[in-house]
């Protein structure tokens, strides 16, 4: 008889990742006394320095960034009552397109299957029931979360787990909200380009392609709280600025798109673990 706790396993990129996608399902389940376990792939080193110094900029020191933006971590999960975190500490890779994508020891240079066997012993330490991380364009292209995808599909390929696997996904029609949103709280809103609408146009989903939704509303506050830990990436974190009731309204719900599965759980879910219990 196996007496381990159902586990949901989230895998992502940055400190920071974890609140915004998934920190309605880490605090939730964490309640429902499910142990959950947050991957976080690269070390921040690319964020913001103190004072919001930029990457390259005078002053902006790579190593006392990542060691900030790891204490910020660890607070955002004792937030949302994250039961284990894993750190695997590659260097943060930046936007695609800088010069750190390249750099040595940078996430998007590792070998895939490196980090695949890295994450692969964790996988078969922690034997997770449902798994969550990006999808192959890692939302919106980002090369770190690109590769969290792909050591992550590659991990479970390794092992002979198979627990439920999820990529985070948002409906479309969010992006047009959250637009309003800020403009109603007179926030400095610009209107995209053309070519950046375009591009934002093929972020997320329609809902119809969306298969599962899971209402995290009752944990806005700690999600809200989570991302709010992370004060030194504040500038970049645009949903901090509708304060947490508009938050939570917007970001109550938080949707994924099913990509494996042996339970047969019926399709729309409302519920990662559908199926298990």
């Amino acid at each position: 008889m196996n007496d381990r706790p159902l586990t949901l396993m989230a895998v992502h990129a940055h400190p920071d990742d974890e609140a915004t996608g998934t920190g309605g399902v880490l605090a939730r389940y964490a309640a429902e006394g499910i142990r959950t376990v947050l991957v976080t792939c690269t070390d921040g080193s690319c964020g913001d320095g103190p004072g919001g110094v930029k990457p390259g900029e005078a002053g902006h020191d790579p190593a006392a960034v990542a060691l900030l933006r790891r204490r910020e971590l660890e607070a955002s999960c004792d937030v949302l009552k994250v039961s284990h975190l894993e750190m695997l500490d590659y260097a943060d890779s930046g936007m695609m397109g800088w010069p750190t994508n390249a750099a040595p020891g940078s996430f998007w240079r590792t070998p895939v299957e490196e980090g695949a066997a890295r994450l692969a012993e964790l996988l078969r330490r922690y034997e997770p029931d449902v798994v969550v991380t990006y999808d192959e364009n890692g939302f919106y292209g980002h090369p770190d979360h690109i590769q969290a995808n792909r050591i992550t599909m590659a991990a479970l390929a390794m092992t002979v787990t198979t627990p439920k696997v999820y990529w985070t996904t948002a409906p479309r029609s969010m992006f047009q909200r959250f637009g309003e949103v800020m403009r109603e709280l007179g926030a400095d809103w610009q209107e995209p380009d053309p070519a950046e609408a375009a591009a934002m146009a093929e972020i997320g989903l329609p809902e119809e392609e969306i298969t599962t939704w899971v209402d995290t509303t009752a944990f806005g506050g700690q999600k809200f709280e989570a991302l709010a830990a992370h004060a030194s990436q504040g500038e970049n974190i645009f949903f901090l600025k509708m304060g947490q009731k508009r938050f939570t309204e917007l970001m109550g719900v938080e949707t994924f798109v099913r990509v494996q599965d042996t339970t047969g759980a019926a399709l729309p879910e409302n519920d990662l673990f559908a199926g298990l219990r």
